[in-house]
């Protein structure tokens, strides 16, 4: 494998390439990976160029997150496939909320299919914000070139400096009634919504609202740490098959009561009631993507609750070592994320979120919860439901 340090470069296989970014986690921060496709300026010609938590596949995927755990981002990248105005391909890290600087990370590296790699010198750097490498075009092919580069200030300058319009964080002011215009204004572009909300006993809830009550598709990941139970601090290694899955329990407004889970192929409808649909069950742990299930926003004025829960079904000997995180992704909202940061003991089930429909808004609870099974999780939740042993 070629070792590639700050400045140098070396050319990139065909096809598609992947890109791994391990790094050592910081206590107490998040750090982000991203990815811009920039043009001749060095710039973006828009928010679809910028791939990152909360848009994970952009130019029709030739750009794509394919794994966001912590300790680990890989990204799949069809460079082939992008509009030959596109000259580089930057991949950046920022601390989420400037929490910490990346000397407090204490391992930070880059690999390129394999093939290549960069490790990244992070002692002694203050800033929170790091231009780690790019890919660029040379005589018609691709290369990566290692930069290393500091930047001040987290993701939000960067992504200025890339030319990303982004959205403010601040609350909206109450809207005027506007003047008659005699010739309506074009809609400029929507700028990029960098703010990423974390759920934990500080901050254990958020109301997410839209004005025409439409929440379009609404989807839940689920992810984890696949690596096996003796797999090293990545997880690298042989992997044992670790089997974590995601359901919910569901409440309409009309009083239908149910659950959407792999156990028993009760896999919903996203079309129909419940307006709920799992996508997926990864038997394996085997999947990059993790697991996922969408919510029918359109239909979101039937909804009374959604209760999001995980449950180990084989191969993990305890919460903590899944390093488990969901995420729900709400169009024009910034990500929400909740993680599954406590032991939970011997207990195979954990309710992690509650999605309530609170005079039309979706509020989303933290909840993180431990039980021994689906019936104790209902008592405590107020369902009410018969439960009977199933199998997948």
């Amino acid at each position: 494998m070629t070792v590639l340090t700050a400045g140098a470069n070396a050319p990139v296989p065909k096809g598609i390439v992947s890109a791994t970014i391990n790094y050592a986690p910081i206590v107490g921060a998040d750090i982000d990976i991203s990815a811009f496709a920039l043009y001749s300026d060095g710039k973006v010609r828009g928010d679809g160029d910028m791939c990152f938590y909360g848009q994970p596949a952009v130019h029709r995927s030739a750009i794509q997150i394919v794994t966001a755990n912590a300790g680990v981002v890989s990204f799949s990248l069809n460079l082939e496939q992008l509009d030959v105005a596109v000259e580089k391909v930057a991949l950046t890290a920022t601390i989420f909320e400037n929490r910490a600087r990346f000397d407090a990370c204490k391992q930070l590296k880059v690999s390129i299919t394999g093939e290549l790699s960069a490790v990244i010198e992070t002692q002694g750097k203050q800033e929170t914000a790091l231009i780690l490498g790019e890919f660029y075009r040379r005589n018609n092919d691709w290369k990566f070139r290692c930069v290393a580069q500091g930047f001040a200030g987290g993701l939000e300058p960067l992504a200025k400096h890339f030319g990303v319009d982004i959205a403010p964080n601040t609350a909206p002011a109450p809207t005027p009634t506007p003047a008659p215009k005699p010739v309506p204004a074009p809609t400029p572009a929507k700028p990029v919504n960098l703010n990423k909300i974390s759920l934990d006993k500080r901050q254990s809830s958020i109301s997410l609202e839209k004005k025409d009550g439409n929440f379009g598709e609404i989807k839940v990941n689920l992810n984890w740490n696949r690596g096996s139970k003796s797999g090293g601090f990545f997880g690298f290694g042989k992997n044992n098959g670790i089997d974590l899955d995601v359901g919910c329990l569901y409440e309409l407004k009309n009083g239908e009561k149910g659950v959407v889970q792999a156990l028993g192929n009760s896999f919903g409808s996203y079309r129909d009631e419940p307006f709920i649909e799992l996508m997926a069950d990864d038997r394996t742990g085997s999947s990059v993507d993790g697991e996922w299930l969408r919510i029918n926003g359109s239909h979101w004025r039937e909804v009374k609750r959604i209760l999001v829960f995980a449950f180990i079904y084989d191969g993990a000997p305890n919460w903590h070592s899944t390093d488990g995180v969901i995420t729900i992704y709400v169009p024009d909202q910034g990500p929400v994320e909740v993680r599954l940061s406590e032991e939970g003991g011997q207990m195979g089930m954990c309710a992690i979120a509650l999605l309530e429909n609170i005079n039309g808004t979706v509020r989303v609870n933290r909840e993180v919860r431990f039980f021994s099974g689906h019936e104790k999780m209902d008592r405590a939740f107020g369902w009410g439901m018969r439960w009977r042993a199933g199998s997948k």
